[in-house]
């Protein structure tokens, strides 16, 4: 265990004042007044340097934590639907040098917030713009949902990674923030799917964003390197030509079903899948794969599932469901984290670096009463963790996700 955190051992938990400052404007550009002091009275008065600890966070009930959860939601979701009103009408979203254009279609009915979304990613790669464009226009047409918004992306980059390059994370982010905000879409309802370049896309996708989405599918897609592991709380489906030899992919689809299965019979609360591997049929599986959608369908998101398997892929992330570290630079490719929570102990193991946060919420455990964190066999915090309007305003400024939105934070 780092030194930090004997040293933090029984503290009391913290709002780390030097991210999240009292009185800054920034902090509360998508808040009412109302709800702008609300967070202001929970927070310390004078922001507190690193590493030092503030006590002087107040604790919210838990029906007063809902409440705040609901109207600062409320809040984000405006301000969301406010910045990308014009980026939605217009069907495409840029962030710094990339642009996601995409076409949609509609199919069934749905309760308001209640809309499903799925994103279809299309084949290619490695061509120029026009074989890009077609595969992107196939895709259009390819899946029809019985109930959803079906959207086919078109990347923004030709290369050969086109769908797993790390612009495509953020850009898929705020897509999904987007359409819950003005669409209607509920966001433990998106689906992610990819046929071919886009299936490969769907093998990096998943693991690296699995608690954003409530099933995926990946059809004719080649994994290359990566890992299963984070799909632990996420439903996942394979469809694959058995005479789809090119680059082994009939071959390796067959291995990482059979990689699924065996991760399911050792952890039988996870990694629920499907695997189609169709006799004869080369790289297009004549539409057979369709089947997905209505597997998929079944599922929804659960954000605060009580085990995470999470593993770094070569483009890093600092947050996956209730965990988040610190500097996503700082992580490598390979760094794993195992969380667990059972009854008011949490439980990490593996690679957990020094200022990792714990996102919290009564949907994991009790907030009314002490919790115990263990990190690699040491208890690394004991005592309550109070819910805070400042816990659930950083959660909703990095995703409009209420879903997902912790009401409590705690840093090791």
């Amino acid at each position: 265990m780092p030194a930090e955190w004997e040293m933090n051992r029984h503290r009391a938990p913290t709002i780390d004042t030097a991210t999240m400052p009292a009185k800054s404007p920034a902090m509360h550009f998508w808040l009412t007044p109302v709800l702008a002091a609300a967070i202001a009275a929970t927070l310390p008065q004078t922001p507190a340097p690193r590493p030092a600890t503030t006590h002087a966070a107040r604790g919210l009930s838990r029906d007063a934590a809902a409440r705040m959860l609901d109207q600062m939601a409320a809040a984000r979701l405006q301000a969301v639907a406010d910045e990308y009103r014009t980026q939605l009408a217009a069907k495409s979203i840029t962030i710094g040098d990339k642009t996601l254009k995409w076409e949609s279609k509609v199919f069934g009915t749905a309760p308001k917030g209640g809309r499903s979304l799925w994103i279809s990613m299309h084949g290619g790669g490695n061509a120029e713009p026009a074989v890009n464009d077609q595969q992107w226009r196939n895709q259009i047409r390819l899946y029809e949902p019985a109930e959803g918004i079906y959207l086919a992306p078109r990347a923004p980059t030709d290369t050969w990674n086109l769908w797993h390059e790390g612009h495509i994370d953020p850009l898929f982010q705020r897509l999904i923030d987007a359409q819950v905000a003005l669409n209607g879409v509920d966001p433990n309802k998106v689906y992610l799917m990819g046929y071919s370049a886009g299936g490969d896309g769907v093998w990096q996708l998943a693991p690296r964003m699995a608690d954003r989405f409530a099933a995926a599918a990946t059809m004719a897609g080649h994994p290359n390197e990566s890992t299963l592991l984070p799909l632990r709380n996420l439903p996942f489906a394979i469809f694959m030509g058995g005479a789809d030899s090119a680059y082994d992919r009939n071959k390796i689809a067959a291995q990482k079903a059979a990689e699924m299965d065996r991760l399911h019979a050792a952890d039988p609360g996870g990694y629920v899948h499907m695997a189609r591997i169709y006799p004869g049929l080369p790289h297009w599986m004549n539409r057979k794969d369709a089947e997905a959608l209505p597997w998929m369908a079944q599922f929804t998101r659960n954000p605060w599932p009580k085990r995470v398997v999470w593993v770094q892929d070569d483009v890093t992330s600092d947050r996956f469901y209730w965990l988040q570290i610190p500097d996503a630079a700082a992580a490598k490719a390979g760094d794993k984290i195992v969380a667990t929570a059972d009854g008011q102990s949490i439980t990490l193991t593996g690679d957990v670096p020094a200022g990792t946060s714990l996102r919290l919420s009564d949907h994991l455990l009790n907030l009314d009463r002490p919790v115990t964190v263990t990190v690699n066999g040491r208890i690394a915090y004991k005592g309550k963790v109070p819910r805070t309007a400042a816990a659930i305003q950083a959660s909703l400024a990095e995703r409009a996700d209420a879903a997902s939105a912790a009401t409590a934070m705690l840093t090791l």
